[in-house]
């Protein structure tokens, strides 16, 4: 692995009807949404899986009961992590602080970006090399990736998650804290009905392989 001691923790939801990508249900129904989101978190573990950058693991919620998780583990060799926390921010909180614990460097990414691939996690990698974070922003205000190499719990409290105001506020605050940091390019993710045929394009375009027998149950 070309970064062996840091981490990729890729944060995803059990995709059981119902309880995941809420905001499409009306465009795909209860389990057209819950399969789109199989089959995101399914491609970009093979992505990134793949890409050998380094060691990846999967921050589920509930937890890595679901079928779906245990499959990414013995297929792709992830390691399988709960998400311990209130809500999003202490998640990630917790989980970079843990991952710190036994590396040098971590990623923090979400299932739902459908450009995020080896090349920009790579990038990230290699700027966190020269500097304390590296923050990869979201075309609607939020981030898709946040990268860094100490725990740094003031960026996750108190943030208005899902709003267009979230990567200002953490720059604003990884500033207040004296950190050096860059940015990536700004990518989007796939929240909305409208995103959809953007989603489309962008997978015939790059051809991934179709997700194996993605399993939405609970």
């Amino acid at each position: 692995m070309r970064y062996p001691n840091a981490r990729i923790l890729i944060f995803a939801k059990a995709p059981i009807p119902g309880q995941v990508k809420t905001r499409l249900i009306p465009a795909l129904g209860p389990t057209g949404a819950a399969q789109l989101a199989c089959d995101l978190l399914e491609r970009l573990v093979r992505r990134l899986s793949g890409a050998h950058l380094a060691p990846v693991e999967l921050w589920c919620s509930p937890d890595p009961g679901h079928p779906l998780f245990r499959d990414l583990a013995e297929s792709e060799g992830v390691a399988l992590r709960t998400q311990q926390g209130e809500d999003l921010g202490e998640r990630l909180s917790a989980a970079a602080e843990d991952a710190l614990g036994r590396a040098d460097a971590v990623l923090l990414v979400g299932a739902d970006v459908p450009g995020l691939d080896a090349d920009y996690c790579a990038s990230a990698l290699a700027t966190l090399a020269e500097s304390d974070a590296v923050l990869g922003p979201a075309e609607d205000g939020g981030y898709v990736l946040l990268g860094l190499k100490a725990p740094a719990p003031t960026l996750f409290e108190d943030m208005p998650w899902g709003g267009d105001r979230v990567a200002a506020i953490t720059r604003r605050r990884m500033a207040s804290l004296g950190l050096r940091w860059r940015e990536l390019a700004s990518l989007w993710d796939l929240d909305r009905p409208e995103d959809l045929l953007r989603y489309r394009r962008l997978d015939a375009d790059r051809g991934d392989a179709e997700p194996t027998g993605c399993r939405t149950e609970a």
